[in-house]
Order: structure tokens, then C-alpha cells, then sequence
């Protein structure tokens, strides 16, 4: 069964950019994230795994937001800095009781991230915390010295500063950052925002705890009090279906799952017209960035794993659910500026499945592989002309898509179609006379495809053929659930 779409890209609606930032990362201390996930335990001794770091690298990760989360609101840094064998153990009080060792502290995060080309989103402790260790945390990671922070790191063996700029003063707040009203978090915020001071020139880039989904009332309250010093602030938004007590399965959904998931993705562009909303009255000048600093799908957790550690497969559905929110996200570019997808390894959404030494690549790993030519390029409207998918008297559009225009001249559109049975005959118009096209896809056979350790490549990109049909023009069948990428020079 088929039908038809048209797709046309305009020229740029301005000097808006789609930035790196919107392709983040966020790894938490939660479940098998960090221990077991990035560091690993070969042979006695705990070290970052090479088959994740260089998979990482391939989808050219911009930053990654750690240490949570709701572990950010209970943790000490300094226990994690110093020789591994003198670190106290913890517990993680707040992600299933389990006790850590603290071997994955500043310095092995910061490895990690310099070692991707990447930058660090370090979120602070508000919740149960003090200003002055915030602001000592700062001063370790950016004061070249002398100066005693300065001296505790070279101390421990990093002689230069990290030049850490993204600074997260508290997580969620509103809830397991301690449960405050707005008011009383925006004066907080005040404070300790006011004890990050610049250093040799180096400024903070302040970000404050966000709000949850649709509260609106968050936003508008920490705005009007604390717009002044706030950088970029924090949304956090989860996709799901059912409700936070009973949530579907991330595998064996019927139809009408599948439906309700992604129409709830697609509502992400409603959220964010409500929010941005509220920061043009408070910041008409645009300066301070909309973070959308937590995001992806959330099902129940999988049969025989500990429900705090969210481990959850990860299907078709996910990356097509993935690449209508990079769309949105994408066509707000204007404000919104950086993104987190919720996890990195092993929870949530995640990037990576690890079982001992053996590593897969998720379905949504090789979305965010076919949106790499949008990072930093020039956002492009685009006007999307598709018939809608019905079932059980919910509608939403067919088609998603987003795209942008590089340095080099070269186009970059990536679409999705939702419907898991209709293929749709799609013709696309570019602006100028482009005629060479290459393009890769991402499909499966079934809903809810996904790639297993017996079968790690089940779900994988593809080469995808695009017929030319006049200068800057191009028609192709676009699969029934299936993500496209194509590239126009």
C-alpha cells in the first residue's frame, strides 16, 4: 500500500543554526550507565572501554551531562578526585541503594570527554550541597594556580585546567533535588550562580534547573526572578506510553502502542512553543538558551533486570521516536541550543547495550549516526506535504522532517515516516541546482525491530536510492517506519 508526500526546503529563514549542542549526551551514575557500562572491570582493575569511546566518536558527540540526574543533588566531588584506593565507597541512595567505589570520579569522566573531542556538562550539587563546594568544584576544574583547588588537582595529576565552561547548578529541583517551590529555587539559584566567578577570562556558562514537562508555572517564576543571571535553562521531557505507574513495554506493543508513543513525541513541539513563549517575554533578545537537558522514551524496565536501573531494549520505534524529536528540536534551533538524550550506555534510551565485553549498537544510536551532517549547519524551513495516519480516532502526520545547508553548499534532509504499514511515493525540491544525491536509511521488518546480542545487527543503516527528476529535485519510495538521511550536492 502507498500514497504520496512533497517535501520542499526553502532557503534559510535567517543566520539560525542547528548547533552541535542539540546532540548530547547524558550519563548518570544510575544502574549499569557508568559501572559495568562505560567503566568496565577487566582483569581486576576498572578502565573506560575502548569499543564504546570510539563508537561515540563516530556519531561525534558534542557533550555529555554528568554526574545525573538526581545522583548530581546528593553527590560530593570530592570523593571521586584523589588515589582510587583512598575514595570512600557510597551508596546510591537515590538509583536502587547499590554501593560504588567512587573510581569514576572527575578526572575519568573528564578523560572521557576529552578523549571524544567532546565537552563536559557538569551538574552541580543545590539539593544537599553548599555553595562554597560548587564553587570549589569550579575552581578545581578551571583555576590554572596557584590556589589551593588548584593545587588539589595537579596534586592528583592534572597539571592544566579543563577550561570546563557548561555548569548545571542543581537538577530537577522541583522534585529529587530537593522538592522546592520556584520562588525558593530561583533565590538559591542567586546564590550559588554568584560564587561561580570568572577566572583569567574563563566565564561560566550558567544553567539553571529547568522545568518538568508542561509546568509552565516553573518557567515563568525562575525567569522573572533570576533571568538576569541565568546562561540556559533546563527542561527535562520524557516520552512514554501510559502513565509514570504503568508504562508499556519497550517490545511486543500492538499497534495502538506504537501510535500513542510517537504521537506524544510529536507533542514535543507543542511544549516547546509553550516555553519559548515565556522566555521571549523575559529574554526578547534570545540570549539565554532553552536546554532541553533530559529526554527520550521511557518503558518498563526488562524482565530478570532491577527496576531502578531503567534497563530497557531499545526498537524501531525509539529511533523513529528519536528522529521526530531531532526534527523539532532542530526547527527551533533559534532557541533551543543544546539537548540531552537520556542515557548514554545501558539505561533508558540508550546509545549502547553491553552484556560483559560484548557491545551493541541500538537502533537510536544510528539515528543520531544519520543526523551528524546537521551539527552546526544552517538551519533550512522545510514545508511538509503528506497525507496523516489514523488509527483509533488518533490522527498525526505521516512524515517528519528537518533540514539544514553546510559550509561547502552541500543540503542535508532528514525525514521519517511513522506509519508501520504505508509506504509513501515522496518527492523532495531543494533550493538550488543540486543533482548528486546519496542518502542511507534505517528500518526492519516489524515494530518493534531491534538488535539483540545474538543478533547485534538486526536494525543497521543501509544505502537508500534516490532518483534525480530535475535540477534540484528528487523522488524515491519512502518505507513504511523507516528514517531516511539524504544529502544533496
Amino acid at each position: 500500500m502507498k500514497s504520496s508526500a512533497r517535501i520542499l526546503v526553502h532557503e534559510s529563514r535567517g543566520d539560525e543554526v542547528i548547533s552541535r549542542h542539540l546532540y548530547g549526551h547524558f550519563a548518570e551514575h544510575l544502574g549499569r550507565g557508568i559501572y559495568d557500562g562505560i567503566w568496565f572491570r577487566r582483569d581486576g582493575k576498572w578502565e573506560l572501554r575502548e569499543d564504546i569511546v570510539e563508537a561515540l566518536r563516530r556519531i561525534r558527540v558534542p557533550n555529555i551531562r554528568w554526574p545525573g540526574g538526581c545522583f548530581a543533588d546528593g553527590y560530593d566531588w570530592k570523593d571521586g578526585v584523589g588515589p582510587l584506593d583512598s575514595r570512600p565507597a557510597i551508596v546510591n541512595s537515590i538509583w536502587a541503594g547499590v554501593t560504588e567505589d567512587n573510581s569514576f570520579g572527575t578526572h575519568e569522566f573528564m578523560d572521557l570527554v576529552e578523549r571524544l573531542g567532546a565537552e563536559a556538562v557538569i551538574v552541580g550539587n543545590v539539593g544537599s550541597g553548599t555553595v562554597r563546594e560548587m564553587a570549589e568544584w569550579w575552581r578545581y576544574m578551571n583555576h590554572p594556580g596557584p590556589g589551593p583547588m588548584a593545587d588539589l588537582r595537579k596534586s592528583n595529576g592534572r597539571e592544566k585546567p579543563w577550561n570546563v565552561r557548561f555548569w548545571g547548578v542543581g537538577n530537577e529541583n522541583w522534585g529529587c533535588g530537593g522538592n522546592m517551590r520556584p520562588a525558593y529555587y530561583a533565590d538559591l539559584y542567586k546564590r550559588f550562580a554568584s560564587f561561580l566567578h570568572p577566572i583569567d577570562g574563563h566565564w561560566p556558562f550558567r544553567i539553571a534547573a529547568g522545568p518538568a514537562g508542561d509546568n509552565y508555572d516553573w518557567m515563568e517564576v525562575v525567569l522573572r526572578e533570576a533571568a538576569k543571571q541565568i546562561d540556559g535553562i533546563d527542561l527535562h521531557h520524557y516520552t512514554l506510553v501510559g502513565n509514570w505507574s504503568k508504562k508499556g513495554a519497550a517490545t511486543g506493543f500492538p499497534e495502538s502502542e506504537w501510535m500513542e508513543l510517537l504521537g506524544k513525541a510529536y507533542d514535543l513541539d507543542g511544549l516547546l512553543r509553550h516555553h519559548i513563549a515565556i522566555m521571549d517575554r523575559y529574554d526578547p533578545e534570545k540570549r539565554i538558551w532553552l536546554i532541553l537537558g533530559e529526554w527520550g522514551t521511557w518503558h518498563e524496565v526488562e524482565a530478570g533486570t532491577h527496576r531502578g536501573f531503567l534497563h530497557q531494549q531499545n526498537t524501531l520505534r525509539d529511533a523513529i521516536a528519536a528522529s521526530i524529536s531531532l526534527n523539532i528540536l532542530n526547527c527551533h534551533a533559534g532557541r533551543v541550543k543544546m539537548a540531552n538524550i537520556a542515557q548514554t550506555v545501558n539505561v533508558l534510551q540508550a546509545m549502547v547495550l553491553t552484556r560483559g565485553e560484548e557491545m551493541l549498537l541500538t537502533p537510536t544510536y544510528h539515528v543520531f549516526d544519520l543526523y551528524t551532517p546537521h551539527h552546526d549547519a544552517r538551519l533550512m524551513s522545510t514545508s511538509v506535504r503528506a497525507p496523516s495516519y489514523t488509527l483509533d480516532g488518533q490522527t498525526i502526520p505521516s512524515v517528519s522532517a528537518s533540514a539544514s545547508k553546510a559550509d561547502d553548499g552541500s543540503f542535508h534532509l532528514t525525514l521519517c515516516n511513522v506509519h508501520p504499514h504505508v509506504s509513501i511515493d515522496t518527492s523532495v525540491e531543494f533550493p538550488s541546482e543540486v543533482s548528486d544525491y546519496t542518502a542511507r536509511i534505517l528500518t526492519g521488518p516489524e515494530m518493534d525491530s531491534r538488535n539483540t546480542f545474538e543478533d547485534p545487527d538486526a536494525v543497521r543503516l543501509e544505502e537508500f536510492s534516490i532518483e534525480a527528476a530535475g535540477t534540484g529535485s528528487a523522488t524515491f519510495l519512502l518505507p513504511a517506519r523507516s528514517v531516511v538521511a539524504i544529502t544533496a550536492r
